[in-house]
């Protein structure tokens, strides 16, 4: 195919697709400003227990733990709303087919429970990687035509179970961090599942705020790749993600690559104890690290800790993806107000790794992250309530070190933090 013919023929599945979906005249009725992540798994069950009531069920898992006294006090604390993380797996697999009216309701139910508490909720569909089943995994479902088609299916139905509530305190997010590739050739991949994403959802979901993402694990530069005027929706929120800077914010992370993982023991900001514990680190790769990767490894650890040696340098890398963030938004005129950065955090302690980020390290991460956001007039979700990166409780139920949650509790209120925003008197 020539590329003019290429380009005329994506305009019209766009347009189909759009025409298809119906869209509303209405601006977004949910609006919001400070949230955290709720868990997604705890114990992990595996898809050959998915037919038994007592490994699935009660779903979300999370509330086996998390009880209207823990909700209300997220609200007490300064949140206003709960981005809620949804596995796809189960409402894919054939073995929980018999439980699956009984997963819908329990989301409707959690959806409820954190209504009453007093906080608005994003329901997140957050597809994971899975060893137990690929198929029901990110790479199942975007590697087939079929399991993407069985998506769809689950993004229609859920549309349609949401659309039974206030779409005042309910939004859906479609998919979370699409992991499609990270350059322009894949932007069209992900562009036309989007469209077909947001096909599906608008009808059921007439009058619910749509939550949706770029490409590329959905980062900035996802973002960025989007022409957001091929979905001509006022009832639209655009989110991304960021984690910069990723080496000190997933230190120690067993899951997150093969050199994060022996990075532990760096403050944020870098301090004068920086230089010994590079050491420390340099002599773990060396001793640890596959022999064929370690040179690489040493010089990447010296490049990524030169782009933070100093204030300035830190303070761009944290600020840059937010800024484009928001120079895209307003090159396409869309609302700060409609802008959300879904996740970011600081990891606390990766499961069973000794190393205990300062809480200190972690307070003053999400303060400049807090403000570089409120600054836009961004919205934010924190990742998150428990586990490796918990800001409330870490494993096992155990409380968390209060110091997040007290920059949090301490912000002025989200009407004043508007006024940060740049043009503000």
């Amino acid at each position: 195919m020539t590329p003019s013919f290429v380009g005329i023929k994506t305009c019209l599945l766009a347009t189909a697709l759009l025409l298809r979906a119906g869209l509303p005249s209405q601006g977004a009725s949910f609006e919001v400003k400070r949230g955290i992540n709720l868990d997604q798994w705890v114990t992990w069950p595996m898809e050959d227990k998915w037919h038994d009531e007592t490994a699935l069920l009660p779903f979300p898992e999370w509330k086996r733990f998390v009880g209207p006294d823990k909700l209300a006090a997220l609200k007490q604390d300064g949140f206003d709303f709960v981005r809620m993380p949804i596995d796809p797996a189960p409402f894919l697999s054939e073995r929980a087919e018999p439980l699956r009216d009984q997963l819908f309701a329990g989301v409707l139910d959690a959806v409820k429970m954190l209504n009453t508490a007093g906080l608005k909720v994003i329901v997140d569909l957050h597809l994971i990687e899975r060893s137990d089943n690929p198929a029901n995994g990110m790479a199942g479902v975007l590697a087939s035509p079929d399991r993407f088609d069985l998506y769809l299916d689950l993004v229609r139905r859920m549309g349609r179970e949401l659309a039974s509530q206030d779409p005042e305190q309910v939004a859906f997010e479609l998919m979370n961090e699409p992991g499609t590739v990270c350059d322009e050739t894949g932007n069209a991949d992900w562009r036309d599942r989007l469209l077909k994403l947001y096909a599906a959802a608008r009808p059921s979901a007439s009058k619910l705020t749509l939550v949706l993402t770029g490409g590329c694990a959905g980062n900035a530069d996802g973002l960025l790749a989007l022409d957001p005027d091929l979905i001509a929706d006022e009832n639209v929120i655009w989110t991304f993600h960021s984690y910069q800077p990723f080496l000190l914010t997933h230190q120690g992370a067993m899951w997150a690559g093969d050199f994060i993982r022996y990075v532990t023991g760096l403050t944020y900001p870098l301090d004068s104890s920086t230089p010994a514990v590079r050491e420390v680190i340099r002599q773990r790769i060396k001793d640890e690290a596959p022999m064929m990767r370690r040179a690489g490894m040493l010089a990447y650890l010296d490049e990524q800790l030169g782009e933070l040696q100093t204030p300035e340098k830190l303070q761009a890398v944290i600020t840059d993806p937010v800024n484009r963030v928001a120079k895209w938004a307003n090159d396409h005129a869309i609302s700060p107000d409609r802008i959300l950065l879904g996740e970011f955090g600081m990891i606390r302690q990766e499961y069973q790794n000794p190393f205990v980020m300062p809480p200190e390290s972690r307070a003053a991460y999400a303060k400049d992250v807090i403000s570089t956001a409120e600054t836009h007039g961004f919205s934010w979700a924190i990742w998150g309530y428990g586990g490796a990166f918990g800001i409330v409780e870490s494993f096992d139920g155990q409380a968390a070190e209060p110091q997040v949650l007290d920059v949090i509790r301490s912000l002025p209120p989200s009407t004043e933090a508007l006024n940060l925003r740049p043009g503000k008197d």
